[in-house]
């Protein structure tokens, strides 16, 4: 079992501990998170392979976060909840957890549920299709659509994209990003702001004021996930300024 990773997201303290050090007995390596923030780090950073997620988390809403979770690498899903109402085990069903357990409960019963549930993942898949709303990454493939239109892409582009939309709108470094993105080991950060411009070109409505990939200052770069579930519809608005861009320029070559 030490090669199976488990991420547990608890708010409280003391049972946060109780649980990873029942699952460290059973040779587990696991992982803790306190909050929405830190469980976002650890989960991108450790790509485990059960998450047990408590609902009710002090910086969020734990069914919102169990749906970031399904869409990512779809890892299995054990959902820990006060509430126990046929609504709320639905609900938390329907976010993508695999399994619901009602606090409190027995040690031995959250014991055999994590195992069942490993039981389930004897041969882990990676997922084919990432779908953001408005962007879908095609990873067999290795296309991306936006906003309703196929982005012609280069090989490094494509992993650049990639891992900005998997973090979820967490920003990642410049070094981060060259040591998720890039195949070989490179020493010169500033090789993302290259690529990032180039990027930003193909996917941006206005390049020289970017609002889907976002510079963090002092620190890197995010993907603006907000943008993807806007009510606005971007790739009208993208449309209508390349209309007006083709008019421009024809109206200029006739003059």
């Amino acid at each position: 079992m030490g090669s199976v990773c488990i991420e547990i997201i608890e708010g409280n303290p003391h049972l946060r501990s109780l649980l990873g050090w029942h699952l460290q007995q059973l040779e587990y390596r696991v992982h803790q998170a306190a909050s929405i923030y830190q469980a976002r780090e650890v989960f991108l950073s450790h790509q485990p392979t059960l998450v047990v997620l408590d609902a009710d988390l002090p910086d969020g809403d734990g069914i919102e976060f169990c749906r970031w979770l399904h869409r990512q690498q779809q890892p299995l899903i054990l959902m820990l909840s006060a509430r126990n109402g046929e609504g709320d085990i639905v609900a938390g069903l329907k976010a993508g957890a695999d399994d619901y357990l009602s606090k409190p409960f027995g040690m031995q019963e959250f014991l055999a549920r994590v195992e069942a549930l490993i039981r389930r993942k004897r041969t882990p898949t990676a997922p084919a299709y990432l779908d953001y709303g408005t962007l879908q990454i095609d990873l067999v493939q290795r296309r991306v659509r936006f906003q309703g239109e196929f982005i012609d892409l280069t090989p490094q582009e494509f992993s650049l994209l990639y891992v900005l939309a998997q973090a979820g709108g967490v920003p990642l470094s410049r070094s981060e990003l060259l040591r998720r993105a890039w195949p070989d080991a490179i020493d010169n950060p500033r090789t993302i702001d290259t690529h990032v411009l180039s990027l930003r070109k193909k996917v941006e409505l206005d390049p020289r004021q970017p609002n889907l990939i976002q510079t963090i200052r002092n620190v890197g770069y995010r993907f603006n996930m907000e943008i993807l579930n806007s009510n606005i519809s971007q790739s009208q608005t993208t449309k209508l300024a390349r209309e007006r861009f083709n008019n421009q320029r024809s109206t200029l070559s006739s003059v």
